[in-house]
């Protein structure tokens, strides 16, 4: 499926499961048209797909149950595209040289603030996510050394600044691609944006291979991992083991969710009355992965009144 370039009408992905399939449709515009649950045979599925067989792509991820899907495809004279989680891997590595290259980005503006302290010149107050703003700052200092070291630092987020935007776009792609279920519904969650999507997206893989949301949390670093050796348990201490991409991930979600969202921001300060803001934030962004997990699991969205009930 990686290599995969063909254009169709429409297209299905399908997320496999022995008894079950969530089933989304998008068209050429990225419009999803279907997302529903059906029983897992071939006369379930065939209802489903009937209004758009007149061009229609069916992709799956390469898991044990996909042999049926692919038969039912060859009968119908469907086209039909296997995934295979190895094109996920390769994505998910890109991704997180994505993340390497922002932070490099945000020690370059670090530096940026700090030479002008050394200095004793006004703060810059300028957004260097611009090129205008990056522009200003190449008439900045009087000594030329200290200029071309800034200017060092402007050319270089240039670069990033262009190659950061294209491989976004690259990375969206793929995504929609490999797992376009899982990318419609991320994106229904109030703070995630494109780029933690796609963060949760690659971090997570396939969410079936956790048996259950305490396990989820656990890999996610939501909560305190057992020390363990040797069938011993040694207390609560493993705050390192487990994916530090998808604590980030749900952490900034958890402060973007807060954002101009006064019934999130009452219910952070029911939690302060408990607890410590830092640690208020720790279990909104707790609350916020296991949420994610039952939607992934069940194919639905977001459902903010239920969220901010429990």
């Amino acid at each position: 499926m990686n290599f995969y370039h063909s254009t169709h009408q429409y297209y299905c992905s399908i997320d496999l499961h022995a008894r079950s399939l969530y089933v989304c449709i998008l068209d050429q515009s990225n419009e999803t048209l279907l997302h529903k649950e059906i029983p897992a045979n071939p006369e379930a599925l065939c209802r489903l797909i009937e209004p758009y067989r007149t061009d229609l792509v069916i992709g799956v991820e390469c898991m044990h149950c996909w042999y049926w899907v692919a038969d039912f495809c060859e009968d119908n004279g469907i086209t039909f595209i296997l995934g295979h989680a190895l094109y996920m891997r390769a994505t998910r590595d890109l991704l997180r040289r994505r993340t390497h290259i922002v932070r490099h980005g945000a020690e370059l503006k670090a530096h940026v603030v700090n030479t002008t302290s050394q200095y004793n010149l006004p703060p810059n107050k300028v957004n260097l996510k611009t090129a205008d703003a990056r522009k200003q700052l190449r008439s900045t200092f009087d000594q030329p050394e200290v200029q071309r070291n800034i200017d060092l630092d402007m050319t270089i987020l240039d670069c990033y600044s262009q190659e950061l935007y294209r491989l976004e776009r690259f990375i969206e792609q793929q995504a929609k691609q490999h797992n376009p279920l899982y990318l419609q519904v991320l994106r229904t969650v109030p703070g995630i944006g494109r780029v933690l999507a796609l963060t949760i997206l690659y971090e997570i893989g396939d969410i079936q291979r956790f048996d259950s949301v305490q396990k989820f949390a656990s890999y996610a670093r939501l909560v305190k991992c057992k020390a363990e050796s040797a069938g011993k348990s040694y207390g609560t201490q493993g705050n390192k083991i487990g994916n530090a991409h998808l604590k980030w991930a749900f952490s900034e979600a958890a402060v973007l969710y807060l954002k101009g969202n006064p019934k999130a921001q009452r219910y952070l300060q029911r939690l302060q009355k408990r607890m410590s803001k830092a640690k208020a934030l720790s279990a909104l962004a707790h609350k916020l992965g296991r949420a994610v997990y039952f939607m992934l699991k069940n194919g639905t969205v977001f459902n903010e009144q239920r969220f901010l009930a429990g």
